[in-house]
């Protein structure tokens, strides 16, 4: 991993931290609601990641292009990477406004069974090591994921609560958030990818010299 990568990749993530310290309060969750705003962010980047997993790898199979392949890879592991750790922070939403853990809440325990999944999934692919099964895979478990999520039941919150709403201000103070854990997605899979290189180099040194 280069050095400039990893600096980019802090200076986003304390960028991010900086940004919901200073988010807009809510009448009833006052100053805790700014919790619920990275957590529904974090499943933004979660979600896009798996979306252009999903569509990479489906350009890398139509086109038998290798480098969108592993593309694919790279931000199926990294849309896994922002839902699991989308857990906690789900918990510390929880704990902070409702003061308790709610974890039957469908779409938690929703979230559970897919970060198990998916964890399970991509280990099997890493040992496996098969772009193209890779590229099928992410696209099955992006479309399970979000058929799923259609369908689950809202219990303790709607499915976009902040879009729903009217407040003007806690709309745009959200769009900046998901923009820049977006961003802070896309340095995870640039990171994700410098390691599909090195394995692409090592892979290539090994064929050489067989």
């Amino acid at each position: 991993m280069s050095k400039s990568s990893i600096i980019i990749f802090t200076i986003t993530l304390s960028a991010i931290s900086v940004y919901t310290l200073i988010g807009p309060a809510e009448k009833s969750l006052g100053t805790n609601v700014r919790v619920v705003y990275l957590h529904g962010a974090w499943i933004w980047g979660a979600i896009a990641s798996y979306l252009a997993a999903a569509i990479t790898g489906l350009f890398g199979l139509s086109m038998h292009r290798e480098s969108l392949q592993r593309w694919s890879r790279a931000l199926g592991r990294t849309g896994l990477v922002f839902w699991i750790t989308s857990l906690p922070i789900a918990i510390w939403a929880m704990q902070t406004n409702w003061n308790g853990l709610y974890l039957a809440e469908p779409r938690f325990r929703l979230a559970v069974i897919f970060a198990i999944t998916g964890l399970m999934i991509q280990i099997g692919l890493a040992i496996a090591d098969n772009l193209t099964w890779a590229s099928i895979t992410n696209l099955a478990f992006t479309i399970a994921l979000i058929w799923t999520l259609r369908m689950t039941q809202d219990v303790m919150h709607p499915s976009s609560p902040i879009y729903q709403s009217d407040a003007r201000l806690i709309q745009v103070f959200f769009s900046g958030l998901v923009l820049l854990t977006l961003l802070l997605a896309w340095q995870v899979a640039r990171l994700w990818m410098q390691i599909e290189n090195v394995h692409q180099r090592e892979d290539s040194r090994l064929k050489t010299s067989s």
